[in-house]
């Protein structure tokens, strides 16, 4: 999801976003530990999205 799409959100969407990102990312990183992920990338993809959620989410706080 590009920054664009994202401020067209309101707060509590990004919110609940945030919330379902960092869920994945947690259950990705418990399969990594176990060794059951096929792509790590993965990660790196969960985590950027995630710092545009909160990037978005200051934007709209500051004005």
């Amino acid at each position: 999801m590009e920054a664009v799409e994202l401020r067209k959100m309101k707060k509590d969407e990004l919110e609940k976003k945030h919330q379902s990102l960092a869920q994945h990312l947690r259950e990705l990183r418990f399969k990594k530990n176990k060794s059951e992920l096929k792509n790590t990338a993965e990660l790196k993809t969960v985590k950027k999205a995630i710092a545009r959620v909160l990037t978005v989410l200051k934007e709209q706080e500051n004005g």
